[in-house]
């Protein structure tokens, strides 16, 4: 793999897909960016997602024949089968894997609310034994919203760690940014969460929630607040706070949730997908622990319609406090 070009190929898509939302969001509505475009077995695509997929194809074509040739995985482009570039490639001529979310947090930014993001991950392809932890590629770049002159970009080799700069939108400066997970010993005091921002089911996992932190605290006469959480609407979103030392737990487990509940007979949601979390390499090289719900390290078909489920430490400690509480949490709520 051409790691350096892929690198600069998903940045460059990245940057333009941000371009293209700024512009989507200065020119139309909250309501015409939130019209449904299209409804998948995935996710909901909306009007501000197709604006981003218009610019995101012409820019890899361009770069396609350099690295070898590329099968595209993406929300809402070419289908489950991926789209293959340069067209008419033989997907198994193609030498990489692409996987992207070009918007990750659509909810999040159509109303222009809070920043969403780019995510991608390219790995060497092995057709349809490509899996997750093969990504030796991962970048991340912000979507801002409209009032916001400063914006992210990450990006992580395998093996080779992890790295951001801050661009200034305005006059196209940029700075190095550090990435420093949190250090802290505890939850007790910082921001860590059950994801449980679609319902159904939110009643069970606030559940799960309260009791492993009156778990660890089992009397507060006080009443001072104990741990802060963030429902950032997106896996994104809730990788960069982990990476910036803001967040120190979170554990996405949706997809186990409405398993249950779906053997149940009982409704169930939306849950996260491999594209949601295509960029973790990026946390993995910064030092977190991300893992599936049984302690393994996270990993899954390289394909859009799995479900998964994942768990983020900022360190080894808050890893030791969390995670036997997090799997009797789990075992008592009969999702493991």
């Amino acid at each position: 793999m051409k790691h350096q070009l892929i690198q600069h190929m998903l940045v460059e898509a990245g940057r333009a897909v941000r371009k293209k939302v700024l512009h989507s969001l200065a020119t139309s509505s909250e309501e015409q960016l939130s019209t449904v475009y299209q409804d998948t077995q995935e996710d909901t695509i909306y009007t501000i997602d197709r604006h981003a997929e218009e610019v995101l194809v012409p820019i890899l074509a361009t770069y396609a024949a350099d690295v070898g040739g590329m099968v595209l995985l993406a929300e809402g482009i070419g289908g489950e089968q991926g789209l293959t570039l340069p067209l008419g490639i033989e997907p198994n001529k193609a030498s990489i894997r692409v996987m992207i979310d070009p918007i990750d947090g659509t909810r999040n930014i159509m109303y222009n609310k809070r920043s969403a993001f780019f995510l991608a991950g390219a790995a060497p392809n092995n057709a349809e034994q490509t899996r997750l932890s093969d990504i030796e590629v991962a970048v991340m770049v912000e979507l801002p919203t409209s009032k916001q002159y400063l914006a992210d970009v990450l990006w992580a080799f395998k093996g080779g760690g992890s790295f951001a700069v801050t661009e200034n939108l305005f006059d196209g400066s940029s700075s190095t940014k550090p990435i420093r997970p949190s250090k802290a010993h505890t939850i007790i005091g910082g921001f860590a969460q059950f994801a449980r921002f679609f319902p159904p089911g939110r009643e069970i996992l606030s559940s799960m929630e309260d009791e492993i932190i009156q778990t660890i605290v089992p009397s507060n006469p006080s009443g001072k607040a104990i741990v802060f959480e963030d429902q950032y609407i997106c896996s994104g979103g809730q990788l960069y706070e982990m990476l910036m030392g803001h967040d120190r737990f979170i554990a996405d487990v949706r997809a186990l949730l409405y398993d249950w509940l779906r053997k149940q007979g009982k409704e169930i949601g939306h849950v996260c997908h491999p594209y949601d979390v295509c960029a973790h390499l990026i946390g993995k090289e910064a030092g977190l622990i991300i893992t599936d719900p049984h302690g393994n390290p996270l990993d899954a078909p390289f394909d859009l319609n799995g479900e998964i489920n994942w768990i983020g430490y900022a360190n080894t400690s808050i890893e030791a406090q969390m995670k036997p509480l997090l799997e009797a949490m789990l075992k008592k709520h009969h999702l493991i």
